[in-house]
């Protein structure tokens, strides 16, 4: 181990980011991924704020999520084991802020280059719609696939969309990750 390895321990973190419209199975993979690679995932921050809201978000609230998934990620850190996996990221705000406010907050804007990620598994909206009481667009999948391919093409992201069901689903996630993990 070298003196950056050791000042700096999780330095060589790979972050994969599992995103996607709702219900595709973001939360699910995420959990699936980190037992297969033995390392932990960062919950989706928002979730958690959401299900306390008493009202739809607002524009404070979108800041909120924003800083508060960043801070989560930054907790996962250190409990790595070379990957970070990450269910959604920030993205999710400004995809959000944009179809409810018609723009995004600008603290969302400029910080979106300056947090990539290693790899983005875009989960395809091959699943059946499943009821929660947080999804509200059962009926906009296919717009809101279209948007997360303008937004990871405009941040020039390396991703691998994931598609099928049960097993293959997982099979094809695993597949995409060892890919991109013996390219490195």
């Amino acid at each position: 181990m070298n003196k950056s390895e050791i000042e700096h321990p999780n330095s060589e973190i790979i972050k994969i980011a599992v995103v996607g419209p709702e219900s595709t199975g973001k939360s699910t993979m995420s959990a699936f991924l980190a037992l297969h690679f033995n390392t932990v995932w960062v919950p989706e921050y928002a979730r958690g704020y959401c299900e306390k809201l008493t009202a739809p978000p607002t524009w404070q609230d979108e800041i909120n999520m924003f800083t508060g998934q960043l801070a989560l990620e930054e907790e996962f850190v250190p409990q790595a084991n070379k990957l970070l996996i990450c269910d959604t990221t920030f993205i999710t705000v400004k995809i959000w802020s944009d179809h409810t406010f018609g723009e995004s907050p600008k603290e969302v804007l400029d910080e979106l280059p300056k947090h990539p990620y290693d790899l983005y598994l875009l989960l395809n909206i091959d699943l059946p719609w499943e009821e929660d009481p947080l999804r509200d667009f059962p009926n906009m999948r296919e717009h809101f696939m279209a948007v997360w391919y303008l937004e990871l093409d405009a941040l020039k992201a390396n991703y691998v969309l994931i598609s099928g069901t049960g097993d293959n689903r997982y099979e094809n996630a695993v597949a995409a990750v060892n890919t991109f993990l013996s390219r490195k």
